[in-house]
């Protein structure tokens, strides 16, 4: 799905067969003008998709943007302001804010994280724990706020995790499986495993063909060793039981990259709204 398409069903799903609301209390003809309000501090995201929702619902529409993505935010900033028909104004608004609302939280969160892990070599990665049909919006934002995309989906690159693992008949039967495939079909993926203990870094070590190898939670002191021992052989990825308070400490073991499902499924909206003037 590209924005684009996720606009258009967003509309269809909050519109239906009209915005009776403003049909039957809004003249047809109004022209009227709204700004959008920031309410609580943090980092601005979802600029561009706004400009792509106003277009989308009215191309006549006057934008006048007075903030940009990745912006820090205060209560009593204006963001935009947008002028044309009061009805289509009014259309929009909803969808603007819930974009927009989602995004700035989460660009929010990530800055904050990112901050943290500023001094040290670690990025910090998004998950696929996204709402279903808005990850296209909640990727951006992580963007946004300084985070880098790990794959948008299954199609993009092969993670072979517990569950892969355990069906396959162990690590190493896995990974051979899907040289086999990626060889039989024709396609060029990284192919990145998830390791939960010594062990099985060891198998994933001695197995190759891998791009990346994700350390499942272990402690700080238990990833320092595992990222010494694979000494830079493969890329490295923490993920499970990480949060701000011991953020840093991950960060400073060497691993390459942190991976956290908080930044889209764990995160406040921000407060923003759409007021007529």
């Amino acid at each position: 799905m590209n924005l684009s398409e996720f606009i258009r069903l967003a509309l269809a799903e909050d519109i239906g067969d009209g915005d009776h609301t403003s049909l039957s209390t809004i003249p047809a003809d109004a022209q009227k003008r709204a700004r959008l309000l920031v309410k609580e501090a943090g980092i601005l995201a979802g600029v561009e998709v706004a400009l792509a929702i106003f277009q989308e619902v009215d191309p006549a529409f006057q934008v006048d943007v007075l903030m940009r993505d990745g912006d820090p935010i205060k209560p009593g900033d204006i963001v935009l302001t947008v002028a044309g028909n009061a009805r289509n104004i009014l259309t929009a608004e909803r969808l603007v804010l819930n974009c927009m609302q989602r995004m700035s939280g989460i660009a929010t969160q990530t800055r904050q994280m990112v901050q943290v892990l500023e001094g040290t070599r670690c990025k910090l990665l998004d998950t696929r724990k996204t709402t279903p049909n808005f990850r296209i919006c909640e990727k951006m934002a992580v963007k946004i706020g300084g985070g880098v995309n790990h794959r948008f989906g299954l199609y993009d690159m092969i993670l072979i995790k517990d569950n892969h693992v355990d069906y396959a008949g162990s690590l190493t039967k896995a990974v051979e499986q899907a040289v086999t495939y990626l060889a039989e079909t024709g396609r060029s993926l990284p192919i990145e495993v998830e390791v939960r203990n010594r062990a099985e870094v060891d198998e994933a070590l001695a197995v190759g063909h891998l791009t990346r190898m994700l350390l499942d939670n272990f402690a700080p002191a238990d990833l320092r060793d595992m990222v010494r021992l694979i000494n830079g052989r493969v890329i490295t990825e923490a993920s499970g039981g990480i949060n701000m308070d011991n953020l840093r400490a991950y960060a400073e073991t060497g691993v390459d990259y942190i991976s956290s499902g908080a930044l889209t499924h764990h995160v406040k909206s921000l407060d923003l709204s759409l007021k007529a003037y």
